[in-house]
């Protein structure tokens, strides 16, 4: 079966936008995109006329599934607060996937997010990326684990230090964090060896990421936090991502000199704590000058997945560059999640996940009409009602 939607402006994202242009789809796969492509005989046509064709957008830090909205601590399993350490926790096994986020997600056009444990532990657990419908979070899997959650300053030192346990400060942060990763180093050639070691999950997780299998994502908004970052990358050589950074555009030119991607947000939020005395809109145009590889999050549920969009507007209107601001929460995302080579894009190839949009996203007046999953249409907008759908049947209204 193909798909051919049709003379709506289509924003590639890698690629030039293109004024009535038509997008093909073949078995859940685009293969083709441009003004001058035919449409085969018998294909299902979508009239995108007058309407905008983009990538489902990628939120790459979120706590979907994990942190439900309107369920309080019935639904609350993002963080497990017991021991500094937890290396061996996986998000994915605590997703809902019928949590009323994800719905919300689809309406603003997101279609695919990183899931994270909480930042109470110095090391959290195992990260993934998933699309935003299926029967199954197991269905929705796009990678996992996708990377290794880990947090610096003052939500591991408030936490621990109203309990009097170690780490109480930064430096005992950085100590436990330190000694786990020397122990997982220890490890891994332990069993490359004849004594092979018993089985220790949380250290074949942190062993992951120093054979740099997933990158470290390090949960951090002050700038000297974001240097210890670095030096503990340095010190044992994996791949770091800045979640948060609400500072780093202090310290960018180490972030550019070591090519450390920055997850900047979420930004639609008061200063509720020390930390963020210097979120501003501005530095997403700080960062992305500077030339660090950008993407905006939420941080869902601290603001709503589906006002992503909403958060690029208001930083193009800071003087963010437009296509920067796409790519921020299309490709770049995609990439730290490790998979820019399925979606992120309208390129031949990737999975057909895409929205049909009332105008151009980056106005907050224009919505999201339809969204496709792999070719298949899983969310559609009418002057009455949102409807989503799994499989052609429908899911929710």
């Amino acid at each position: 079966m193909q798909t051919a939607i049709v003379g709506g402006t289509v924003v590639p994202v890698e690629g030039s936008p293109v004024v009535g242009g038509t997008v093909l789809i073949q078995n859940g796969r685009i293969t083709a995109v441009g003004a001058e492509v035919a449409v085969p005989p018998g294909a299902e046509v979508v009239d995108a006329r007058g309407r905008w064709v983009l990538p489902g957008f990628v939120d790459a830090h979120t706590h979907m599934g994990t942190l439900e909205e309107g369920e309080g601590l019935a639904g609350d399993d993002h963080d497990e607060a017991t021991a500094p350490v937890t290396a061996q926790l996986r998000a994915l096994d605590a997703i809902n996937h019928l949590d009323h986020g994800f719905r919300d997600a689809i309406g603003g056009g997101v279609l695919a997010v990183g899931v994270n444990p909480g930042s109470c532990n110095p090391i959290a657990g195992e990260t993934v990326a998933i699309r935003c419908a299926g029967r199954s979070v197991d269905e929705m899997v796009l990678r996992s684990p996708a990377g290794m959650k880990s947090a610096l300053g003052e939500n591991p030192k408030k936490h621990y230090g109203d309990a009097g346990r170690l780490p109480s400060t930064r430096m005992g942060i950085a100590a436990v964090i330190r000694q786990a990763l020397a122990e997982a180093r220890e490890y891994d050639e332990a069993r490359r060896t004849a004594s092979r070691p018993a089985i220790d999950l949380g250290k074949e997780a942190l062993a992951r990421v120093l054979r740099r299998e997933i990158p470290w994502r390090q949960h951090c908004h002050r700038a000297d936090d974001i240097l210890t970052a670095v030096r503990l990358a340095d010190e044992f050589g994996y791949d770091l991502v800045v979640d948060h950074g609400t500072e780093a555009h202090l310290v960018a030119d180490v972030l550019v000199e070591h090519g450390i991607p920055v997850l900047l947000g979420p930004l639609i939020v008061g200063r509720g704590k020390v930390e963020l005395r210097n979120r501003a809109f501005r530095n997403a145009r700080l960062l992305a000058e500077a030339g660090i590889e950008l993407s905006l999050v939420t941080d869902h549920p601290v603001i709503p997945a589906n006002l992503l969009h909403v958060q690029a507007a208001y930083a193009v209107r800071e003087g963010l560059d437009r296509d920067v601001a796409f790519r921020a929460i299309t490709l770049n995302p995609a990439r730290v999640l490790g998979v820019a080579d399925r979606i992120g894009s309208l390129v031949p190839g990737k999975d057909a996940d895409l929205c049909i949009w009332s105008g151009d996203p980056l106005d907050p007046m224009q919505r999201a009409e339809q969204a496709f999953i792999r070719g298949q249409e899983v969310f559609r907008w009418n002057n009455t009602h949102r409807t989503g759908f799994i499989n052609g049947t429908e899911w929710w209204t």
